[in-house]
């Protein structure tokens, strides 16, 4: 929890309930574990501003990181839970935290921060959500289960390949590991309950995997593509939606983020959605922080 220095509004600090992006399932992936670390630091300036503008800051490390359980990694009902219940707990913290928040996420945190801003009304009616900021967010995750095959170069997309397995497993029953992975992947997932994302990249672990070869030849993937499709943050929201998007990220790449926009139009959401030339994964939090701090203070007035 991060508050604002001087004396509250009459009813509370706004709240801008902050999902961040990926960094495993190990319990010691948790951002509250390193809070300057890594995961965190690329958008301390971010945080400073959003501080100095009045905003209270709730930051969720997510369910089962740091915590008894597993992270269901990107399952969309538990991080969007996660994300506003940060918010009920930073008014346990402090009375001088008001009601009105938005969310803002970025990578799994943008995926996390659609689905809070869609659960959040039913979940904590207490609270008043006024409008979601989603940076790169995870979307169209189905795609990657059927084009895994394809894919015969080693990727970082191996590593993230077996955090959503593990993920979904942690939720959807006929998700079935053991029926799913490749004997030379099995051998590494004891990592994914050990190591950070980071760590998973690195070629000595699913770096060096191409992710045609994470699944077991001729593996049923009709479960695990079924989980990943209901994950796609194409949504019911009831606030005004901004999405970031920068235009050379290799990981959340653009038509991703096109093919979302179209679809959150065409459900009837009150969207904004920006692009970035020259602006990759990392780097569209910082690119995007005008447009953003904006937007926070015509929602949160």
């Amino acid at each position: 929890v991060m508050l604002p220095k001087g004396r509250p509004p009459k009813h509370g600090w706004p709240v801008v309930s902050w999902a961040h992006g990926t960094t495993g399932i190990a319990d010691s992936c948790a951002p509250s574990r390193d809070p300057g670390g890594p995961y965190t630091a690329y958008a301390a300036a971010q945080f400073g501003a959003w501080l100095d503008s009045g905003y209270a800051i709730a930051f969720t490390d997510y369910e089962g990181l740091g915590t008894p359980g597993v992270h269901p990694y990107l399952v969309g009902r538990s991080e969007g839970r996660s994300v506003v219940d940060a918010i009920r707990a930073t008014r346990q913290l402090d009375r001088r935290v008001g009601r009105l928040y938005v969310t803002a996420g970025h990578s799994q945190g943008g995926h996390a921060a659609l689905f809070a801003a869609a659960v959040g009304p039913r979940w904590a009616p207490e609270l008043k959500l006024r409008g979601v900021a989603s940076f790169a967010p995870a979307s169209h995750l189905g795609l990657l289960a059927r084009v895994m095959t394809t894919l015969t170069t080693p990727s970082r997309l191996s590593g993230l390949s077996a955090l959503m397995l593990r993920g979904m497993a942690t939720t959807y029953p006929r998700v079935d590991l053991k029926k799913l992975v490749s004997d030379r992947a099995r051998a590494l997932f004891p990592q994914v309950d050990r190591r950070c994302v980071r760590e998973l990249y690195a070629s000595e672990l699913f770096g060096g995997l191409p992710p045609s070869e994470m699944l077991r030849p001729g593996a049923d993937v009709t479960a695990f593509t079924k989980a990943l499709d209901a994950q796609n943050p194409n949504l019911k929201i009831a606030a005004p939606v901004l999405l970031l998007q920068g235009l050379t990220d290799p990981l959340t790449q653009p038509f991703m983020s096109d093919l979302l926009a179209a679809e959150l139009r065409a459900s009837g959401n009150r969207l904004t959605y920006l692009t970035y030339p020259g602006v990759e994964h990392i780097g569209i939090v910082g690119a995007a922080d005008a447009r953003t701090r904006k937007f926070f203070a015509a929602r949160l007035r």
